[in-house]
């Protein structure tokens, strides 16, 4: 790849070939987003972590992209996410067309006041460069490249996990072990753990291509295009003018000969006219599956990320599932193993991300049966709503070329106290994601603590239980609108950003016994 240099991080010999080995809080498998991102979360909550790759870089080609804005948020809190903005490409406009002519123009983030855009696009060994850069910077946080996880054995109260390397093999004793390997996940097959789904045989030829030329950031995806006309082409740009063009092939092509230059030199000329110039920055044939485990939690291992559930690429549900999945886990396995909380914590993270990645699974194999049909009656179906949206909006809400990735919903969590005054008109109601929105010179997100925040809107507030950061909202703006807000509501904040609960009038009692509730200590009905 020849806009991208790639660093070796260095092989340092592990403490445990040396007879000093000591049994450590948590140890995380796999360098990928995931594992970094959970090893900061736990780090800056007084966690130590142990993150094991066999690998010395970061992810060779082309991996995940399109880095969303609920995403952005999470690397926000670590100091990283405005150089992921300023190197990516900010997009917020589509474009779907039908054969050359363009159907329609969506928004994904039609309303403004928010920090960070719906999505930036910046290529994964960017993000992953950026996140082992401020965990190399973290006392509290032990990387070691060349290792490579060879066995795992649960023993009760820690897990024993045998590590190959250049000097040798050795043992380790983690009282958790995380298991954030991607979808081969080789810590899910040495415990013999299913990955059901569904394996959709549809093959895509990815041609990541230096373009000297200028195009619009927008992301685009034909139907039918005149230059690939028997199935569809999706384009995204990415950092160092580096474009993503996706190509459908169908299940009976030949992927060896797709991926030959000058075959795929031919579907690009069609594409851009025979003036446009590039360079190849990496191509693959590919083909995915929908996957999940029954359960992301076996004792003392969890699993996380595509370890956990596998997504089609339709939607950019993967790596942000990922970060979603660490999000939710971070706070909630800190505060069990600093005994702040009871290990049956950990069975949220398993419900709640579980339920998400169900939701993940349901929109990505709807946008791949619009995308890839596999029945007569189903290609006429789409080819209808096509036809019809370019004139009728009803259409066009039935064209799935990507359900883009947004945070999901989680309103039967154990951890959340359900709402009791039922004069809601709007506002983010238990189990759904906080929204972002300018207060006074900044934004409300950066006004949050690390920890669980009560957000009081109209007043001072009311006295906040200890470890919780409280936060007044004056004045009778944006956010008043997005929160549903009269003065005295009051919102009970997540560390994970997720709304535990709300009231029009609460007291300290309530207030009190909802955060015992959303960490694990209560999971009665709580007096609101």
């Amino acid at each position: 790849m020849s806009s991208y240099t790639y660093r070796r991080y260095p092989y340092c010999r592990p403490i445990e070939l040396d007879g000093k080995s000591t049994r450590r809080p948590v140890v995380i498998v796999g360098a990928g987003m995931a594992g970094p991102t959970l090893a900061l979360e736990l780090a800056a909550r007084g966690v130590p972590a142990v993150l094991l790759d066999e690998d010395d870089t970061v992810s060779v080609g082309s991996r995940s992209i399109c880095q969303a804005k609920h995403s952005l948020e999470v690397w926000d809190r670590f100091g990283i996410a405005q150089r992921m903005v300023d190197k990516g490409i900010t997009w917020e406009q589509g474009e779907v067309y039908l054969g050359d002519k363009a159907l329609y123009r969506f928004n994904l983030q039609p309303e403004p006041g928010h920090k960070f855009p719906a999505f930036v696009n910046l290529q994964q060994y960017y993000v992953e460069e950026y996140l082992y850069e401020r965990c190399l910077a973290e006392p509290a946080i032990e990387m070691r490249f060349g290792n490579k996880v060879v066995g795992v054995t649960p023993r009760g109260d820690h897990v024993a996990v045998d590590v190959e390397t250049p000097d040798g093999r050795y043992t380790l004793e983690a009282e958790w072990l995380v298991a954030c390997d991607g979808v081969r996940s080789a810590v899910r097959h040495m415990l013999g753990l299913a990955f059901e789904g569904e394996v959709f045989h549809d093959q895509f030829l990815i041609a990541d291509i230096r373009l000297l030329d200028e195009l619009p950031k927008e992301r685009r995806f034909w139907f039918y295009p005149p230059f690939h006309p028997a199935n569809s082409v999706l384009l995204h740009r990415q950092a160092d003018n580096v474009l993503r063009v996706d190509f459908q092939l169908g299940h009976d092509a030949d992927a060896e000969e797709e991926k030959k230059t000058e075959n795929v030199d031919r579907r690009l000329r069609l594409m851009f006219g025979s003036e446009a110039r590039w360079k190849h920055e990496w191509t693959s044939v590919y083909t995915f599956a929908c996957r999940m485990m029954q359960r992301f939690v076996h004792g003392r291992v969890i699993f996380a990320g595509d370890a956990a559930h596998v997504v089609s690429p339709f939607g950019a549900r993967g790596g942000n599932g990922a970060i979603a999945d660490v999000d939710n886990l971070g706070w909630k396995l800190a505060l069990v193993v600093t005994g702040k909380a009871p290990e049956a914590l950990l069975d949220s993270y398993d419900s709640e991300r579980r339920a998400a990645a169900a939701e993940n699974i349901l929109n990505s194999t709807r946008s791949t049966d619009f995308i890839t049909p596999k029945f007569p009656a189903s290609r006429a179906f789409r080819d209808a709503a096509l036809a019809l949206a370019r004139d009728f909006p009803f259409a066009r809400a039935l064209i799935n070329s990507g359900r883009l990735s947004v945070p999901t919903q989680q309103p039967e969590s154990p951890l959340d106290t359900p709402d009791r005054d039922g004069d809601w008109a709007g506002g983010p109601g238990p189990g759904r994601a906080m929204l972002d929105a300018p207060v006074g010179n900044g934004w409300l997100i950066d006004g949050l603590g690390r920890d669980f925040n009560l957000l009081t809107f109209g007043s001072d507030g009311i006295e906040t239980p200890g470890g919780i950061t409280g936060i007044a909202v004056g004045g009778n703006g944006l956010a008043w609108r997005r929160y549903d807000a009269r003065p005295g509501t009051t919102y009970l904040i997540r560390p994970d950003r997720y709304i535990a609960a709300r009231w029009r009038r609460p007291d300290p009692v309530a207030v009190a016994a909802a955060v015992e509730r959303a960490q694990g200590r209560s999971t009665g009905r709580s007096r609101a």
